[in-house]
């Protein structure tokens, strides 16, 4: 259950981020150019890699 929530936060967190807080485009802004299949590998990534983290912590 603290994986789930810990996953929810991180997604949440970058969601929030790149379309809310990153209105200029400064932060992700070095992605402009990639496809929405590129986009979501790297999303996907970032959020297994950070359960992993999480994980191998605890």
């Amino acid at each position: 259950m603290a994986l789930f929530a810990v996953i929810l936060i991180v997604v949440l967190a970058v969601i929030v981020d790149v379309f809310w807080l990153d209105i200029y485009r400064k932060r992700w802004g070095w992605m402009k150019n990639w496809s929405n299949l590129n986009k979501a590998l790297f999303f996907s990534g970032f959020i297994i890699v950070s359960g992993l983290i999480y994980f191998g912590l605890s």
